[in-house]
């Protein structure tokens, strides 16, 4: 019961755009069920639009151990190495 509602206040804060609040109720909910790999995607999804594309990466990763046809672990595993790839570029001045 409590893990439904902070994956719902979760949802509530990516709604209104407030990612920082959003991945602390998605952390909440891992230390509640670390099976639950909706919770990893959304908490990816935060990380991305944060640019923490490391973060978004490992939670991706740990969702394809699980699940290893996950499209949206896929995908924003795609925008995490690409964000870091622009990042490396942008470090490097090129």
């Amino acid at each position: 019961e409590k893990f439904k509602t902070l994956k719902t206040q979760g949802n509530d804060f990516i709604k209104k755009g407030k990612y920082e609040e959003a991945v602390n109720k998605y952390s909440e909910c891992i230390k509640l069920n670390t099976k639950e790999c909706t919770i990893y995607t959304n908490r990816a999804l935060c990380y991305l639009k944060l640019c923490k594309y490391e973060e978004a990466k490992q939670d991706c990763d740990h969702v394809l151990q699980i699940e290893d046809s996950n499209i949206k672990a896929f995908y924003r595993r795609a925008l995490a190495y690409k964000g870091l790839q622009v990042r490396k570029k942008n470090i490097a001045g090129i």
